[in-house]
């Protein structure tokens, strides 16, 4: 709640991808490999029961400025 969490919920990594798609100007097949990245990027509780599963948001940004300068 503080901004400062890197991390997000899976779920709201999903409910992110079109609007990030459209601002990056993705087609249908990079909008793919986007999902494929979040789903990538997905880590899982600590120890299979310690939190809960999240994306870290800084790593998930890297991955998708990364595919962005290859469609270029």
């Amino acid at each position: 709640a503080s901004g400062l969490d890197p991390h997000i919920s899976p779920q709201a990594a999903y409910l992110q991808l079109d609007r990030i798609a459209k601002a990056r100007h993705f087609n249908a097949e990079q909008k793919q490999k986007l999902y494929a990245i979040i789903q990538q990027q997905i880590e899982k509780p600590w120890f299979f029961l310690l939190g809960e599963s999240r994306v870290n948001v800084l790593l998930l940004n890297l991955k998708v400025d990364e595919m962005d300068l290859h469609k270029q």
